[in-house]
């Protein structure tokens, strides 16, 4: 290679969970070099700000506890969610290696492992959520891969060093990609390498892409981090890389307005009751994802609904670092009474009364007969909820390899892709997200080209 500042092997642009995952397994082969360039571990990734919560099926985890599951069947209900019947080989390829990351993290990082069987989401049909004990959040997954990173002596992680372009030649009518551009202390430098690793975040924090992508989500409250702007899909469609599913984020029905804060998912699945301005329920509140819940609440008079729950269901509900947050925000309060709950939300107070009354809450196991459980007995929390959009889930077409692909089919040599800068699993919406999605995205593009490139897949590229 000429005409370069310096030169690595591999070169990973995002330091978020795929970019450190990719740089991992790639880094297994002592005799390659591997770069990872982050734009901000101030700002943060939006792996940090998500639960961090794995899916997984198939892993000891889920047998200790006595769970029957498996990757066919971790795959077979996402594809049920996501309405996307092409994406099947892409989710049955993550679906492969998300026991095996789990338990890697596990047994060879020491990250806190557990199976969340009181973490009950919606299309799942076991508990496959896995979560860290005590359940900090995604910020202590993201410690776990970094202090690894630090420990390889053949990685180097380049904080506040964004990527500003992709270097590419043609020949042939083929695009090779043969380095990438980034910005270290003010300056331009020209990295060559022989294989390039988008893992950024989506285009979430980008206005003009959001408002051609996904223009519901404009106005809605935005959940992720800042330096989501969608540079490296940019790069890859001046490529000429094919996009895919551009309209899909992950949104949110429980965020609070005017705290910036998360309920816990868990709280519909456990009974709580959604009302609206008018004091009357207006939804299944068990039947959706929060993704899904979201569009749903956006189309309420006033974009905002009244989640309320019970002591039984918030003592759950706290194992959560989303729910101590809120509480630590008071984002929530307790009523005694349907009129004290009605006067502080300005809600009709006999609609109100009325809606309590004839609503059972639904206990942990599910009863198929319905709501029949009993009341919600006071006092009762509440908080007001209303939409957000925490990423993007649309991008660059990869193959089951995380090879970006050319609009033409073919691949673009030596590009790769996965987390924010690939195309998701969740479908052409907002409602084919299943909770897990993003991460089993982000960790298992990482553990695949990780994993291809250590393996030989470098020298064949």
């Amino acid at each position: 290679m000429t005409g370069f500042d310096y030169e690595v092997d591999v070169a990973v642009v995002g330091g978020g969970a795929c970019g450190l995952m990719a740089a991992l397994r790639a880094a297994r082969d002592p005799g390659l070099v591997v770069a990872v360039y982050e734009k901000s571990t101030k700002e943060g990734c939006n792996t940090q700000f998500s639960s961090g919560s794995l899916a997984a099926g198939g892993t000891r985890f889920q047998r200790e506890a006595g769970i029957d599951d498996s990757p066919e069947r971790h795959a077979a209900d996402i594809l049920a969610v996501n309405r996307d019947p092409d994406s099947a080989p892409i989710v049955h390829a993550l679906c492969r290696v998300a026991p095996r990351y789990v338990e890697w993290l596990a047994d060879e990082l020491g990250h806190p492992v557990e199976i969340g069987v009181d973490m009950a989401r919606s299309g799942q049909s076991v508990p496959r959520l896995h979560t860290d004990t005590g359940r900090a959040g995604g910020g202590r997954l993201v410690a776990t891969l970094r202090k690894a990173v630090e420990s390889a002596d053949n990685i180097a992680f380049v904080d506040n060093t964004p990527g500003v372009g992709l270097i590419a030649e043609t020949a042939g009518g083929r695009v090779r990609v043969t380095g990438v551009e980034v910005l270290e202390n003010g300056e331009r430098r020209r990295v060559g390498a022989k294989a390039v690793v988008l893992a950024a975040d989506g285009f979430g924090n980008n206005p003009t892409m959001l408002a051609e992508y996904c223009p519901q989500a404009v106005g809605a409250f935005y959940g992720g981090v800042s330096t989501s702007t969608g540079d490296a899909i940019s790069w890859g469609i001046g490529l000429g890389a094919a996009v895919r599913n551009m309209g899909a984020y992950l949104g949110h029905g429980l965020v609070v307005p005017g705290h910036g804060t998360r309920l816990n998912p868990v709280l519909p699945f456990l009974g709580a009751l959604l009302v609206g301005v008018d004091g009357r329920r207006f939804v299944d509140e068990k039947a959706q994802g929060y993704s899904k819940l979201g569009r749903i609440i956006a189309g309420q008079p006033t974009g905002r609904a009244v989640l309320i729950w019970d002591e039984r269901m918030h003592e759950i509900a706290m194992n959560s670092e989303l729910m101590r947050e809120s509480a630590a925000a008071g984002a929530f309060a307790r009523y005694g009474s349907a009129a004290e709950l009605a006067a502080a939300f300005s809600l009709p107070e006999q609609a109100l009364a009325e809606t309590l009354a004839a609503f059972r809450a639904v206990s942990v196991v599910e009863d198929p007969s319905g709501f029949d459980h009993g009341p919600l007995e006071f006092p009762l929390l509440a908080a007001w909820v209303t939409h957000g959009i925490l990423t993007t889930q649309g991008g660059l077409v990869v193959d089951t390899t995380g090879r970006v692909r050319h609009r033409d089919g073919g691949p673009i040599a030596n590009l790769y892709a996965g987390g924010g800068s690939a195309c998701g699993i969740s479908g052409p919406s907002a409602e084919g997200y299943m909770s897990g999605n993003g991460l089993l995205s982000a960790l298992g593009f990482g553990w695949i080209i990780g994993d291809h490139l250590a393996g030989g897949g470098l020298k064949a590229a």
